[in-house]
């Protein structure tokens, strides 16, 4: 056991004790979560926490309301990063903030509002049309061709208030995580070859990744359970 809890924290360095335990579970070890710790940290594994940000209030617009099924609410945003050359990369992130799940994560070198509505565009006739897209005063985001992209689509772009993170807090928690599990852990050699990594990434944290806010399953699950969208855009 010692050497697969290893072997898990060498492939997954985010990895608290908690998530392996989930993990130990579904590989069919009959283990209880205090041994799981123990070994954790007698192999050292335990993550260093970080310096504890200042604690402040924050307040959400009123009329902003919970996502209650898939397809509900997406929350939408950029990454940056780079290739091993140093050349730029940005990636278009974007997540349920229902069922966790992530309909796309889109790498390019840059990005144009033209390209976010294309991107959506193709993911959205594969799964369907959102409600609510949560957006940040981005120049791609508040440009006529997403504009023009909602407005047809019947989506609604709620956009975060200036300097307020918090207002897309879904967003930056997923921005965070895929930077710890895949940017951080990967080296990108050409485009193909981290369209090909991001792709990789995505397709695990969706089909296989336990997500303790979703009872630490996987958020395909809950897509699934939850009921498909109709693909055919909103009248």
């Amino acid at each position: 056991m010692k050497t697969r809890i290893k072997e898990i924290c060498e492939t997954r360095v985010r990895y608290g004790y908690r998530r392996v335990h989930v993990v130990l579970c579904r590989e069919g070890w009959d283990v209880n979560i205090k041994k799981v710790y123990r070994i954790y940290r007698e192999l050292g594994l335990q993550l260093r926490n970080k310096t504890p940000k200042r604690r402040v209030k924050a307040k959400l617009r009123d009329d902003r309301a919970e996502a209650v099924g898939p397809n509900d609410v997406w929350a939408m945003d950029f990454v940056h990063d780079q290739l091993a050359t140093g050349k730029k990369l940005r990636v278009l992130t974007v997540v349920d903030t229902f069922s966790r799940h992530s309909p796309v994560l889109d790498v390019r070198f840059s990005y144009r509002g033209e390209d976010v509505v294309a991107t959506l565009d193709r993911v959205c006739r594969r799964i369907g049309y959102p409600k609510t897209i949560r957006v940040d005063q981005g120049s791609e985001f508040i440009s006529r061709d997403m504009d023009l992209w909602a407005y047809q689509r019947g989506v609604i772009l709620d956009f975060s208030r200036p300097g307020k993170p918090t207002d897309n807090a879904f967003i930056e928690a997923f921005n965070g995580r895929f930077r710890q599990e895949c940017l951080n852990t990967h080296w990108f050699m050409n485009l193909a070859d981290a369209c090909e990594k991001v792709e990789a990434w995505r397709r695990y944290y969706n089909d296989e990744r336990p997500h303790s806010a979703i009872g630490n399953k996987p958020p395909i699950l809950l897509t699934k359970s939850g009921g498909a969208t109709s693909p055919s855009p909103r009248s």
